[in-house]
């Protein structure tokens, strides 16, 4: 892809593809521009892609088991949106939106578990932690944990109000991580997301079908098993 684009001219262009030869063109060492875009494009795939559309996932399927939500998604998005494309000048407007993607990645955090490498011993809890051991942080269980969480099964988007959102410790919810490796496209993942549920939730009433078992599969991301066949209907 990024050949066919080069070879057609990507100054022309307004898109990832284009912008990345572009600025990786202007490198000294052609080189280093070159593994410098394969690993941006790799972060794209693997972070920017794959986590996104985890989420969205999970949003459909907790919106359409909480048929209230889904209709409150459509009213915010019919308010914010009308019949055009969002800006991101829109993001803060579709504040619900926001809420219910909020609490969809609290009980499915794409990401469900962290690696870190302790640079130090430690000492956590009555354990002992070596220097240069490996450490798992599991968002999963710890969005879950009744000690920061109330009824932490239930989905509930209000959680996500600004004022309980300010009761709550800092890193009981790490959606993107926490510290100096904390996601570095928490914000683009974010309006990506946000925006097409409510583009969705505008337009379209998805329904799951039924017989359909929804199982988390634990991959790099965490994912539903077999997919998740809906049926859709136009809103309204």
């Amino acid at each position: 892809l990024v050949a066919e684009r080069a070879a057609r001219g990507a100054a022309d262009g307004d898109d990832v593809l284009s912008r990345l030869i572009v600025s990786t063109g202007q490198e000294g060492d052609p080189r280093v521009g070159g593994r410098r875009m394969r690993d941006e494009l790799i972060t794209l795939m693997l972070a920017g892609h794959e986590t996104t559309a985890s989420t969205l996932g999970w949003t459909f399927h907790l919106a359409d088991r909480n048929p209230e939500v889904w209709d409150r998604l459509h009213a915010e998005a019919v308010e914010v949106l009308g019949d055009r494309l969002p800006g991101y000048e829109d993001l803060h407007r579709l504040r619900y939106t926001t809420m219910v993607v909020e609490e969809a990645m609290r009980l499915y955090p794409p990401v469900w578990i962290l690696t870190r490498s302790a640079q130090r011993d430690d000492l956590v809890g009555v354990y002992h932690v070596p220097a240069g051991a490996d450490v798992l942080i599991c968002p999963y269980t710890l969005h879950r944990h009744p000690g920061f969480w109330k009824d932490p099964e239930r989905f509930d988007p209000e959680r996500f109000a600004p004022e309980g959102a300010a009761s709550r410790p800092r890193y009981a919810y790490i959606p993107f991580g926490a510290g100096p490796r904390f996601c570095v496209g928490n914000s683009l993942g974010m309006m990506e997301a946000v925006f097409v549920v409510a583009m969705v939730a505008r337009e379209l009433r998805l329904t799951g079908v039924p017989g359909h078992r929804v199982v988390a599969e634990p991959m790099l991301s965490l994912r539903m098993r077999g997919g998740l066949p809906m049926t859709v209907r136009q809103a309204g």
